[in-house]
Order: C-alpha cells, then sequence, then structure tokens
C-alpha cells in the first residue's frame, strides 16, 4: 500500500519493517516526529530521554542487549551526544544501531549549520543519505543490515527538506523483532585504553571493508544522461538536480561516508565537466579534490543556507540566479502565542532592565520586538553556566541586575549541571526556570517533569522544586508569571539576596491549558488613549484600529489571560465575566 509520509514518518517505518524494536530521542526539529511516529506501532518500546546523550547510551544499551536500535536528533543534539558516540564506533553493536541526525540547512529552527557529514568521518562511522521518503524508509532498513554486517553504528543524515516534506512510499510487512543473543565481551565493550587500542585496529579494518562495499552498494548510482555535464550530489540536493537539469549525468551518492573512489573516478573520467551539488560544507568537493580529481564546487555554490532547483541551473549556466523559489510574501516574524506564559516574564525583565542570559525554547522569542530582554543565546543550558561566568567576570554587584532564565525541558536536558556548578562554586545568580509543563517548541512533548512517557502512560514526575533544593538552592519561590505585580516583585526580592536562588515561573503552555475561559475583554473606547502600552507586549490577541487612534480585542485569538488589562495605566481594558 503507497501512503504518503513525511520523511520523519518514513524513516520510523523503515525501522519498524527492518525489525527494530527500541527508539530513544530527545525531542528537536527537524527530527522530533521520527521517534513519535515510531511509538505508535505496536510491541516496541520507544522513549523521550532527557537528553541526547543520554538516548544514545540507551540505544547503545538496547543495541549491546542484542535489538535493534533507532535513536534520533537534530544536529546540535549530536553535539550533546558526541562523547558516546565517538566511543560506540569503538565498541561497535550487538543489534543494529541506526543513529539520525536531522541537519538544518537555512537554520529553519536552529541556533547554527552545522554539517554532520563531518562526525561520520571524524568518528569513522558509515553515513547513509537519503533524498525522498521512500529513500528514507528503505534507506533506513538498509542501514540496520550495514550497522550489523559491519558491527558498527550507521548514521542516517537527513535534513529539513526531507524531513517534512511528504512523498509517496510503499509500505511493506512489519519486521520480525528478533533479540540476538548477549554474550559477555569485556575487550570489545570495555573501552579501558588496552582494550580501545585493539578495537581502534578493528574500526580502521572496517573502514576498509567499507570502502569496498561502497563501490558495489546501490545506494550509490550513475544515471546516465548528456556526458557534457556530469553532477555528483546526495540528498535532497539530488531532487534538485534532477528538477533543474534532468538531461544531465549523475552520480547520486547514498553512501556519503566512506566515498566510493573507484566509482567516482570512473564517472569524472566519463564526463567532460565535474561539477559536486551539496548543500553546506563541500564534504565530497574536498575528498574529490585530495584524490586529485578535477571539480567545481563552492567556488559556483554557497556554503550558505538550502539550495533550490532555480539556483542550481542558474550557477550553472555561469550567471547569478535571476529566479527565486520564494514567495514576495510579507514576513511574519514568530511569536509568543496569545496566553504564553512566557511573556509575562519578558515584559517584567524589560521593563526591570536586567541582563537576561538565555536559552533554547519558545522563550528565545523574548529576544525579538517589542519584548528585547534576552541578552543571548548559545545552546541548551547555556544560560545558567553563562550566567555563573558573567558574574565571576563582573562581580557580584552586576549579578545583583542579571538572571538566567531556561524552560523546564531545558532545565532537565542540560540545566542541573550548571547550577550544580553555581551551587559549589559559590555563585549568587538568580535562575527563572519557565515551567509550562510540557516541550512546547518542538512540539507539546512529555519529559520527566510532566509525568507521562512518550505514550502517555502516567510514571513519576520529576519535582523541580525539591530537585534545585536538593541541589542547595535555599531559596525557591514558585509564581505564576502573568500576575505582573507578584512576579516582579519576587524577582526584586531575589536579586537583592546575595545567594544563589531559582524562581520557578510556573504555568501551563496556552496551547495545552485546558482551563475553560469565564471572562472576555474588551476596550473602553472612552477611556483608552491610544498610548499603546497594551500592543507592546506582543500579543496578537490585541491590535491597534489607526483609523481611531485606540487599541481593540481579537476575539478570535485572545484567550483572555489578562495581560493588557494589567499593563494598561487607564483601566482602559476590561475583563467581563461569563
Amino acid at each position: 500500500m503507497k501512503r504518503l509520509m513525511i520523511g520523519n514518518e518514513a524513516i520510523a517505518r523503515g525501522a519498524y519493517e527492518a525489525g527494530a524494536s527500541v527508539a530513544a530521542a530527545y525531542p528537536g526539529t527537524p527530527s522530533t516526529e521520527i521517534v513519535s511516529s515510531f511509538a505508535r506501532y505496536p510491541d516496541v518500546y520507544a522513549e523521550w530521554a532527557p537528553n541526547e546523550k543520554v538516548a544514545l547510551e540507551v540505544g547503545i544499551g538496547a543495541s549491546l542487549g542484542g535489538a535493534r536500535t533507532l535513536v534520533a536528533m537534530k544536529h546540535v543534539g549530536v553535539n550533546v551526544a558526541a562523547d558516546p558516540l565517538y566511543t560506540v564506533a569503538y565498541t561497535g553493536v550487538n543489534g543494529g544501531l541506526v543513529i539520525v541526525s536531522a541537519d538544518d540547512p537555512g537554520m529553519h529552527s536552529s541556533q547554527n549549520e552545522q554539517d554532520n557529514r563531518g562526525y561520520g568521518i571524524f568518528a569513522k562511522l558509515p553515513v547513509v543519505e537519503p533524498s525522498d521518503s521512500q529513500e528514507a524508509k528503505d534507506f533506513t532498513a538498509l542501514a540496520f543490515d550495514i550497522s550489523e554486517e559491519f558491527d558498527t553504528p550507521v548514521m542516517l543524515r537527513v535534513t529539513t527538506r526531507l524531513s517534512h516534506s511528504q512523498t509517496l512510499v510503499d509500505e511493506g510487512e512489519a519486521g520480525e523483532r528478533i533479540l540476538k543473543e548477549y554474550k559477555k565481551n569485556a575487550p570489545k565493550y570495555v573501552m579501558l585504553p588496552g582494550y580501545a587500542r585493539g578495537r581502534h585496529v578493528e574500526v580502521e579494518k572496517r573502514m576498509i571493508k567499507l570502502a569496498e562495499y561502497a563501490e558495489t552498494t546501490p545506494l550509490n548510482r550513475i544515471e546516465w544522461g548528456d556526458r557534457s555535464l556530469g553532477i555528483i550530489t546526495s540528498g535532497v540536493a539530488y531532487q534538485y538536480v534532477r528538477e533543474a537539469l534532468p538531461d544531465v549525468s549523475v552520480l547520486k551518492l547514498g553512501l556519503v561516508n566512506p566515498l566510493p573512489k573507484n566509482l567516482i573516478s570512473s564517472f569524472a573520467e566519463q564526463v567532460e565537466r565535474l561539477v559536486v551539488v551539496e548543500e553546506l560544507e563541500p564534504v565530497i568537493e574536498q575528498q574529490l579534490k585530495a584524490w586529485g580529481i578535477t571539480v567545481e564546487g563552492k567556488e559556483l555554490f554557497t556554503l550558505l543556507g538550502e539550495y533550490s532547483p532555480e539556483m542550481i541551473a542558474q550557477r550553472l549556466a555561469g550567471a547569478e540566479p535571476a529566479v527565486s523559489s520564494e514567495l514576495d510574501i510579507p514576513p511574519r516574524p514568530p511569536l509568543l502565542c496569545p496566553g504564553c506564559p512566557h511573556r509575562g516574564v519578558f515584559y517584567t525583565l524589560r521593563r526591570m532592565r536586567v541582563a537576561v542570559m538565555g536559552d533554547i525554547g519558545c522563550y528565545t522569542l523574548g529576544a525579538l520586538s517589542p519584548l528585547e530582554a534576552m541578552d543571548s543565546c548559545v545552546c541548551m543550558g547555556a544560560s545558567i553556566g553563562m550566567t555563573m561566568g558573567m558574574e565571576k567576570a563582573r562581580g557580584q554587584e552586576f549579578a545583583s541586575r542579571m538572571v538566567a532564565v531556561i524552560g523546564d525541558s531545558t532545565f532537565v536536558h542540560s540545566g542541573i549541571t550548571p547550577l550544580i556548578d553555581t551551587v559549589y562554586n559559590q555563585g549568587t545568580p538568580t535562575i527563572l526556570i519557565l515551567d509550562n509543563d510540557t516541550t512546547a517548541m518542538t512540539g507539546h512533548q512529555d519529559h520527566p517533569a510532566t509525568g507521562l512517557t512518550i505514550k502517555k502512560v502516567p510514571t513519576k514526575k520529576l519535582d523541580l522544586e525539591t530537585l534545585v533544593r536538593a541541589i542547595g538552592i535555599d531559596h525557591v519561590r514558585v509564581v505564576d508569571p502573568l500576575k505582573l505585580e507578584e512576579f516582579e516583585a519576587v524577582i526584586r526580592e531575589e536579586l537583592d539576596r546575595r545567594e544563589p536562588s531559582v524562581i520557578i515561573a510556573k504555568r501551563p503552555c496556552a496551547l495545552i491549558d485546558r482551563t475553560p475561559i469565564t471572562t472576555t475583554l474588551f476596550v473602553d473606547e472612552e477611556l483608552c488613549n491610544g498610548c499603546k502600552a497594551c500592543i507592546r507586549i506582543g500579543c496578537t490577541g490585541i491590535y491597534f484600529k489607526d483609523d481611531e487612534k485606540k487599541a481593540a480585542i481579537n476575539l478570535n485569538t485572545c484567550v483572555s489571560c489578562g495581560m493588557c488589562a494589567q499593563v494598561c495605566k487607564f483601566d482602559a481594558i476590561k475583563v467581563v465575566e461569563g
């Protein structure tokens, strides 16, 4: 049966058909739907792990235990998982282990553009790259076979455009979930230096065998056409090449590490002009040049962002692109949702003129106009450590005008250890944990502090207040961030305290809060003087009528959180019961 699937759903299907029985992930766009889709299948185990390192360690354990295992994460998540990633390349596997890296050219939802094919090269892992949803399913299944045949984890590298684009997929039958026998083998799995030296030898032997496999695998194929131009490409870029230049000769690479030297050399000899088309880094191009093959690449194409068929056609014609695949539409910057509890946090922090070390989550939008209340954002969990570092650099007086903000899911992911560092090394900063009871940014996934598993099964709920007290924080306050006066008073009290403190700004995400709305807001135009203070909170639930120079409530989006009424100094916004 054929069915439309996004690439992420197809990866999950491929794992299920290949007999995978365990999957682990931390949600991160564009990878999130992989394990959430896998979790819907019967007779499998899936989990949201606290972070990507833990997810991979769970995956390594499941593989060692004999199960075929899928671990998924976005590209920056691989940075978090890099420690076990490099070493599992030495230990190898028992049951097949496939690690998905979902890269994000164009930074649609990420803080950087990194090309994780580099991890395959440096960790010495085979890297498989599909170009549509059907290949995503098929290549995932094949990746499990490669993993077990060559005793190695396999990286399946995809990008945002593949992860979230739909193409038809031919569904197969569910594979049998076979648990391979577990055998104790310390020299293989215990990476003491003496054992690791021997495993490194095995890694190098494996790469030689994989290079031989690359020459004949169906993952790599030549599509002959006009031989005046030959293009080497992989992934989604292959689709762009085929759309832009349907008649040229193409070497499509599905296994991008190791590369098939003989196949590439043969292809290069049979075309007049050779070009590599690859998004982001010149990974393939540099290898070809190291082999002495004459090839064009990044002198024609940018290192930045996503490609398009139009851009490829124009660049290969020797001209700048005159056609853009982007429609000329007005920009729509991202905004916090109406009723979002984070809005109260950043409105208050901006009014107080404090420095704000930020973190990764919906609340990162607090950096944008009109709130403009965040000073930094580097990576998951960085806000607390950066606050500590800023205090040590500039002193306690500066710390009294500085806070860190971090979400509940992000705190569990990687905020606990820097908080321990803060207490241990006698820092005094004020930390705000923005607890909206979900992982909102990636689509409302659960985490250890929500009390539900990936399959919505009730479980032990991590108590954040008890946890931070156990770390050594004596001053913990829980407050509703949309009660603006109370919230500001609490922040002022804790900033004046010369000890570390934690404020838990607790209110559910507006998109999961099922509390019935019993009030309605309206603007009394006789009292409204058009000062626009209510507009400056950046909520689409209220707008300004320029023709009348008055504010008005948008009843289609307003959720009656009441924040605009609190900021109005003229009592022009009224709250009506019922």
